[in-house]
């Protein structure tokens, strides 16, 4: 899927994506839910925390 695809479906700009891609942004619960939403799998699966 293109940044652009995903950012409309969940409701930001595709610079957002790429910053999430790339670590530079932490995304917001909600954004985290969205995402893994969209692609039918758990925020676990997609976001990790490193400390």
């Amino acid at each position: 899927m293109k940044q652009e695809d995903l950012a409309a479906k969940v409701g930001v700009r595709r610079e957002t994506i790429g910053n999430l891609e790339k670590g530079k942004y932490n995304p917001s619960l909600v954004l985290a839910w969205n995402i893994a939403k969209t692609f039918h799998v758990t925020i676990e699966e997609i976001f990790t925390v490193e400390e």
